[in-house]
Order: structure tokens, then C-alpha cells, then sequence
């Protein structure tokens, strides 16, 4: 009997484990059963496109470290308290296999559902690395060759897409025929699909905007601690040590301005004014001081709505204080790619820098830089806890 990826994957979520997703999600269990028929093959779409582009030995990599996680025998691990809901293994994962196209099809299947973007990304979270793992098995049990899983996988394209549901209109979102492709002829893999390709750009960009709402809600809530942080390839130390706890302390900063700003004690907002307050406290490239509350689209430059919040009051202790000038450097944790590492911790300090810019206060930030993960102090195998504390932004202060 041949290897069918979509029905292998979607027999794991059984009655038993829809109804376990459902009360760990809080939904309902029509909503879940939705909400898998929608993430199942779009996570597979993600998969056959991957092979598509010449990545199958890549893909069976990816397939065989998601297998060595173990979640094809502790599926129901990642829906309860205990599990801790997405592997660990979900994000890197999801970040190779969509990149920085995963943020509109997270909106889309989110408001396809009618579920939470938090609920939307566990399914994905999980859904990713079960898959994978499923055929990182199936290629480790027959010994199959790149050739024969790119053979399998362009096999079972139509069936996959098929199984999109319509209310989804990707072929509105992408340019019509290209997503539903079994009625188009097969195109040999060293030609160009220039509409093939098109239709996973948003696809795959809605998975990353809900996947990160649920991922950073998860990590947000660590404890913070300030890492070393680097410039002009000199590390150099926080000026202060945060005093971040899970039950954290409200107070109200004032500023000199006598306006007061909801924060955290030790929080970002507490330190930069006491800094800035300090006569004796001398800016410089070693002043940094790291955003606690401020989450971005999983795998994007694309700030959080809900976590705006220390940005406004970062305007608000500019505009109290307009002789201070800071720059805004991002950082990233070791898994992944560097370069994209690089690329995407610049884009988020540069994401925070034109927030600056466009609440007015543009004049006092002398720029931003990304340094990826090359500073970071944890393993890329490490719990994501202990990872969670190189993922950051941070304000450095060069004036006051």
C-alpha cells in the first residue's frame, strides 16, 4: 500500500486528540476539526512547495531531526500543560520551511476558523513537525532516495491541494488557476513555476503572523534577563540587571515633563529614566537596555499590535527628555540559518527605529543595527526558556 502523507497525518488527530486540542485551546471541537482540515494540507502545500524548489535533501533533514523529537509517539504532549503546547523543534522548523512568508495565511486561516490567532498557531506548531516527522520515517523505513520523495511528494500535489478548503479563496489571493493546479498539466521541476510559486506567498505569510501571536504570548512572559550585548564587534555589559519576574511589580514612572507612564519595576521604562534622571550615569555604546513586552510575527519584522505598549512609552521618555539619543539594536537566538538570523534582528530594530520615527521623536534615534545570533549565549538545541533570552530588542543610549 503507498504512503499518503495527507491521510498519515490527518489519522493522528483522531477524536480522542481533536477533543484533548479543544480543551487545552479552549475552542470548541467543530472549531479545531476546522481549523486542522484548513492547517493540514496548507502545512503540506508548504512541504511540496519546499521540494519544488530544489530543497528535498533538505527536507528530509528537516524530517528526520522533527522524527528524532518524538512527537509521532507524544503527539498529545504539545496539548497539554505539561508539554507546554508547540515543540520546541515547531518553530525552527516552520522558520526553514516558509521563511519570511508565513504572516497572511496565519490571518487567513484565523479568520477562516473563526478561532484565536493562538489556537490557529498551536495547530500549526504542531501540525509542521508531526508531518515532517511522518515523512522522515517513511523516507528512514524504505531507504528512499531524494529522487523518490520528490517523486511522492509532486504525486500527491493535487490531492493536497484539493484539500485546501474553498472559503479560503487563495485563488483569489494569488492569481486564480495557480492554486488549484489539478486541472493544470505537471511542469518539469528544472522549469520555472512562475504561478506555482506565487501561491504560497501569502499562504505561507498568514502561517507566520498567528504561529508567532501564540509563540511570543508563550515567550514573552519569561523572565527577562540583559545578555552581554555587542557593537563594533566589542561586547560590552548592560548598564543595569533588570529585576524582571514572572509576577511582576506596576508602578508609575514620572518623567520630568510630570507626565507618568505605566511600567514594570525594572522593566525597560524604569531603568532608561533612572539612567536618564542620574547625573552621574555616562551614555555609551555599553548602555543597553532590552524590551520586555515587545513581540513580533513569528519569522517577521512585524510588531505585535498588542505589544506596542513600551514603544509608546519609549516616545513618551524621548519627548521628557530631547537632549537623549539612543540607538536600537535587535538580536536573535543561534537557531536557523545566520543570515537570516542577521537579516531578520536588523529588520526588527529597524522595525522599532521607523515606529520612533513616525510618533516624531526621529531626531533622537541615531539608527539601528541587527547582530543576529553571533552573540547569543545559548545552544540552538537548548530549551526555548533558556533561548527566549537572546531573542530581543534593546535601546542603547549614546546622549543625554
Amino acid at each position: 500500500m503507498s504512503f499518503n502523507l495527507l491521510d498519515t497525518v490527518k489519522g493522528f488527530f483522531n477524536n480522542e486528540m481533536v477533543s484533548k486540542a479543544a480543551g487545552y485551546l479552549g475552542e470548541s471541537e467543530g472549531t479545531i476539526k476546522k481549523g486542522l482540515d484548513a492547517v493540514i494540507p496548507v502545512s503540506l502545500a508548504g512541504i511540496i512547495q519546499k521540494a519544488e524548489d530544489g530543497n528535498i535533501e533538505s527536507l528530509i533533514n528537516m524530517g528526520k531531526e522533527a522524527l528524532g523529537s518524538g512527537i509521532l509517539s507524544k503527539l498529545g504532549d504539545t496539548f497539554s500543560s505539561a508539554g507546554g503546547g508547540v515543540p520546541a523543534i515547531g518553530p525552527s522548523l516552520i522558520t526553514s520551511l516558509f521563511g519570511d512568508k508565513f504572516g497572511s495565511i496565519a490571518n487567513m486561516i484565523s479568520s477562516f476558523t473563526g478561532s484565536k490567532g493562538t489556537t490557529a498557531s498551536s495547530l500549526f506548531g504542531s501540525v509542521v513537525p508531526l508531518a515532517l516527522a511522518a515523512l522522515g520515517k517513511h523516507a528512514t523505513d524504505t531507504n528512499s532516495t531524494p529522487g523518490a520523495i520528490g517523486s511522492l511528494l509532486s504525486g500527491m500535489k493535487n490531492s493536497v491541494l484539493s484539500a485546501i478548503p474553498a472559503g479560503l479563496n487563495l485563488s483569489n489571493m494569488l492569481g486564480g488557476s495557480a492554486v488549484r493546479t489539478a486541472a493544470v498539466p505537471n511542469r518539469s521541476t528544472a522549469e520555472p513555476v512562475k504561478s506555482g510559486n506565487k501561491w504560497l506567498v501569502p499562504l505561507l505569510l498568514a502561517l507566520a503572523a498567528i504561529l508567532l501571536l501564540w509563540w511570543l504570548m508563550k515567550t514573552c512572559n519569561a523572565p527577562k534577563e540583559t545578555a552581554a550585548v555587542v557593537e563594533d564587534s566589542q561586547v560590552v555589559q548592560p548598564a543595569t540587571e533588570p529585576a524582571m519576574t514572572t509576577a511582576r511589580e506596576s508602578v508609575k514612572v514620572v518623567l520630568p515633563n510630570g507626565k507618568e507612564i505605566d511600567a514594570y519595576k525594572g522593566g525597560i521604562e524604569d531603568q532608561l529614566v533612572t539612567f536618564l534622571k542620574d547625573p552621574a550615569a555616562v551614555p555609551g555604546k555599553d548602555i543597553w537596555f532590552d524590551f520586555s513586552d515587545l513581540n513580533f510575527t513569528f519569522g517577521t519584522a512585524e510588531i505585535v499590535p498588542e505589544s506596542r505598549g513600551e514603544i509608546v512609552n519609549i516616545v513618551e521618555i524621548l519627548k521628557a527628555f530631547p537632549k537623549a539619543k539612543i540607538k536600537i539594536g535587535g538580536y536573535t537566538d543561534k537557531v536557523g540559518d545566520e543570515n537570516s538570523n542577521l537579516k531578520l534582528s536588523g529588520d526588527r530594530a529597524k522595525a522599532v527605529e521607523n515606529e520612533l520615527k513616525t510618533a516624531g521623536v526621529g531626531g533622537q534615534v541615531e539608527g539601528s543595527e541587527g547582530y543576529g545570533s553571533q552573540f547569543a549565549k545559548a545552544a540552538a538545541d537548548a530549551p526555548d526558556e533558556v533561548r527566549a533570552k537572546d531573542r530581543r530588542v534593546s535601546v542603547s543610549v549614546r546622549a543625554k
